[in-house]
Order: structure tokens, then C-alpha cells, then sequence
């Protein structure tokens, strides 16, 4: 008995005992598993298969939702089903970190600048570096926006726009201040020349040298550059949930600490992710010793989920949550676009920005604000996010196949970059050279440390699209690693 077209919506019971859907949904599996349909990519649509196998559109959406049970699929609202990431045969999530309670003078400037330096090379992979392809970017759109800004208004373009910055720029933030549960208005912002400027700005405005700073461990390293003579002092780490809150509370009771600087959203080089329940914990623990918390949110808008992830700002009482950002992650890096909402500080913070660069340039801020004004930016969020969260799994499963036994890696729920934890006999920086010579830059995880530990972490950015040649250098590094071990 030849199988049947289901028409009345009922599952159609075939000879072998199993339905029609099932055995579209076993079709689908075997391509999944035979590695024809990858993680992260879009599986057909339901009206496709539906031509393509010959089946009703019912039969192909019971198909769909029971390969969504078996976890082998995923819905992404408004866009269709994707192969899942699978826990199956992958490595194991590193541990929360556990830094020795003390405070260190940071120096990792000399290792930073010889990540930088590989960075720049056009024919090396750029695994090192946290900055989206251009090929991701919104450029023909801003060029756009940037010619007819000249052309309209290139007199007011020339001009110094003094602190706190370009109005209609910061007009846009604060409207999107609103999807991070904030309300601010253009008057509590400052612009800046990007994230590590506000970074820098904001410490200056409530810490001197010498002072200590708490910060998560492992930290992104411009943090620990910022620090401008101040001691770290190294929070452990949770990689999905964030800074240890009970040892901060520790540290806070033990030793003097100034001021603390986290990424609650999507840690770099973590990816960890703060609940809004510990967001709000965090600032009323500081905000009840009137310590400063300064955020750096640059990842906030780059999430996988439904809903963006609030900012800590947003439970801020008392004017102490300094808040940090840019769009180099999101739109262009080059045109150092930044701003911060820095609360009771901001007179601190328009003075030191006035003494540091006396303004953000002009051009690039009029550019910024008519783009997000047009409303071109959110329909661009949306493919970027989906694009990274592709190229997020397929590193991971790439890293599953080609490393060593005993890796680690993090399961991000946003932003670019993964936390590798390789074998102890592993020493990143010599990884770091050796990989230098096959033309592949990494980040070695000294550089995320004061005390430089992490010797046997590295940290891998995703914003590259997949590629042959990225998936040729994956598994060079992963040899490499291998042989690492002696």
C-alpha cells in the first residue's frame, strides 16, 4: 500500500506502523545528522518541503514541531526553523573562575599590542579581535546617511560638538533607552569616541590611581588598560550567569574598593549574561555603600533571545550606575561613535571629556543619529543577530571536532565571541605564536587577567561569516592545540 497524502489534517497511518510525519521527520533527522543541514542554518520551509516531498502542509508542520520535541530544530520568531546546537557530543562549559582574593596594578598593555598588531594584517584569520565582518555591517546604508548629512549640513558638520555631544544623536539613544528598561532623556547623555572612551572617562570620574576597582574574571582587557594605574581586583565568574555576587559582597566588606566596572549583558570574553534579578541585587548592593558601577553594555543589543536583556541602569536609585556603549559592534567600529549616561557624574564626566578630546567628531555623530532616526537600524539588528548566533554554533561544533580532548568551550547567549578552555599542558601564548605563523590570530587569556592567569585559555571571536578558509584555520588551531600537550 503506497503511502498516503494526509488531506484531512489527521496523521496518516502508514503500513510500517509509523505516521507520515514521522517519517518526514526521520528524513530530516538523517540529513541533520549526516551533516547535509548544519547548525545554525534555516531549514526549508514548510510550504518548500511540502512541494518537495510531495506531503500535505500539515504533515510538514507535525514534522516540524516533533523535531522541535527530539531538540534537533528551533523556531526563530519571524524567520522559520534552524538546526539546533545540540549538548550531544560537544564539549563541556567551563568552570567559574576563582581568581586569588587580592588586588593587582594591571599590566597586559605589551600583550594587547601585539594582538593588535596581528590584527592588522589582511592575510591572517581574525580570530583575535571582537569586531563584526563588514560583510555584516550596514555600510551602503550609513555611507548614505553620512553623504547626504555632508551635503545638507556640512557647515554645522565642521564645528566642534562640544560635551555632552551631538543633540540628535543623543535624542536616539535616549528613545532606545527604553528597551533596556531605562527611561533616560538626551540630557543625562555624553557622547563619546566609543566604549572604551566612556570606559575611561567614567573611572577617571570616580576613582585616581592607586585606587581598587572590583571587576569580573576573566575581564576584557581594554578594561584592565583603562584602569590608568588603579588596582584590579578580580571577581570570580560564572560563564552563564555572571559575577559572583556573594564574592563581590565579600570583597566589598574585606578591602577598599572605589569603584566596579562588569559587562552584566554578554560578557567579553565570557558571554555570560546576568539575570535582571541579580542586575537589581548588583545595584542595590553598591548603591546601599554608595559605590559607582560602571556598565559597559556594547554587547546588550547583540542577543539570541526573544527580549533584549535589561541594563543594570535600569534598578539605578541613586544616579551611581555609570552607563557605557557604542555602536562599533553593531554598525561601524571605525566611526567611534560612543556615549555614556553617567548619572550624578555626568559634570565629572563632560570636563574629562572636554580635557581628553575636547569633542566627539561631528561628522560621524550626524551620520549615527539620522541613520537610527530612519528606523534602518533595528531591520538591521535583526539579520546581524541571526547571522552571529549562526556563526556562534558553528565555531562551537567546529571546536568540538577539530580541538583536543579535554577543551572547553562557553555557550553564549549573545554577542560574538567564545571562552576556550584547552588542556592544562596548554600554554596560550606559545599557542598564540605558533598560530601567529600559520597566519591565525587568537586572543590568549593572560590578556583577560591583572595577574595574567588563564594560561591555558583562549578566546575566539565569531564575527567572521563561515567560510572554508576560517573552517581550514579551526582546524590548524586545533592541531596545534593537540600538539600543544606534548
Amino acid at each position: 500500500m503506497a503511502s498516503k497524502m494526509n488531506t484531512m489534517n489527521q496523521p496518516t497511518l502508514q503500513d510500517d506502523g509509523t505516521y507520515l510525519y514521522e517519517q518526514v521527520a526521520d528524513k530530516m533527522t538523517t540529513l541533520i545528522d549526516g551533516g547535509t543541514l548544519r547548525p545554525g542554518e534555516r531549514i526549508p520551509s514548510v510550504r518548500k518541503l511540502s512541494g518537495q516531498l510531495r506531503v500535505s502542509i500539515s504533515t510538514v508542520q507535525q514534522a516540524y514541531v516533533l523535531l522541535e520535541d527530539r531538540g534537533f530544530v528551533e523556531v526563530r520568531p519571524q524567520s522559520g526553523f534552524y538546526v539546533r546546537l545540540r549538548s550531544r557530543n560537544l564539549p563541556p562549559e567551563p568552570k567559574p573562575s576563582s581568581p586569588s582574593p587580592s588586588a593587582t596594578k594591571v599590566g597586559v598593555a605589551d600583550l594587547v599590542a601585539k594582538v593588535f598588531e596581528a590584527a592588522r594584517n589582511p592575510n591572517v584569520v581574525p580570530l583575535a579581535t571582537a569586531i563584526p565582518s563588514s560583510d555584516l555591517l550596514p555600510t551602503k546604508q550609513l555611507n548614505r546617511q553620512m553623504a547626504w548629512v555632508a551635503r545638507h549640513n556640512g557647515r554645522e558638520a565642521m564645528n566642534y560638538d562640544f560635551p555632552p555631544g551631538n543633540e540628535a544623536l543623543r535624542r536616539q539613544v535616549a528613545r532606545r533607552s527604553l528597551d533596556w528598561g531605562c527611561s533616560l532623556s538626551p540630557d543625562d547623555i555624553v557622547t563619546t569616541c566609543g566604549t572604551m572612551e566612556a570606559l575611561n572617562l567614567c573611572l577617571r570620574a570616580v576613582a585616581k590611581p592607586g585606587d581598587t576597582i572590583a571587576v569580573e574574571s576573566p575581564t576584557f582587557y581594554g578594561i584592565l588598560q583603562a584602569s590608568l594605574g588603579m588596582k584590579a581586583f578580580e571577581i570570580p565568574t560564572h560563564p552563564r550567569h555572571g559575577i559572583d555576587l556573594d564574592a563581590l559582597d565579600r570583597a566589598i566588606k574585606k578591602n577598599k574598593i572605589k569603584a566596579c566596572l562588569v559587562i552584566p549583558n554578554f560578557n567579553n570574553p565570557l558571554g555570560s549574561c546576568m539575570s535582571d534579578k541579580n542586575k537589581k541585587q548588583l545595584a542595590e548592593m553598591l548603591g546601599h555603600r554608595e559605590i559607582p558601577l560602571i556598565e559597559d553594555d556594547i554587547y546588550g543589543d547583540l542577543y539570541f533571545g526573544a527580549t533584549r536583556p535589561k541594563a543594570a541602569k535600569a534598578f539605578d536609585k541613586r544616579g551611581l550606575v555609570l552607563l557605557c556603549s557604542s555602536f562599533s559592534k553593531t554598525i561601524a567600529p571605525g566611526y567611534r561613535v560612543g556615549w555614556t549616561a553617567p548619572g550624578r557624574f555626568k559634570a565629572q564626566v563632560e570636563h574629562l571629556k572636554t580635557m581628553n578630546t575636547v569633542a566627539t567628531a561631528t561628522l560621524p555623530q550626524m551620520a549615527m543619529a539620522k541613520f537610527l532616526e530612519n528606523g534602518g537600524y533595528d531591520r538591521h539588528l535583526r539579520r546581524l543577530r541571526k547571522a552571529l548566533a549562526m556563526q556562534v554554533q558553528r565555531m562551537i561544533l567546529a571546536i568540538s571536532q577539530y580541538f583536543p580532548e579535554g577543551t572547553r568551550v562557553t555557550r553564549p547567549a549573545g554577542g560574538f565571541v567564545l571562552w576556550v578552555e584547552l588542556p592544562k599542558r596548554v600554554d596560550s601564548l606559545e599557542l598564540y605564536r605558533k598560530a601567529l605563523d600559520k597566519k591565525i590570530s587568537i586572543a590568549p587569556g593572560p590578556i583577560f587577567s591583572a595577574k595574567q592567569k588563564y594560561q591555558n585559555f583562549i578566546r575566539l571571536s565569531c564575527g567572521q561569516p563561515w567560510s572554508d578558509r576560517l573552517e581550514q584555520a579551526l582546524i590548524t588551531l586545533g592541531r596545534l592545540a593537540g600538539k600543544a600537550q606534548g
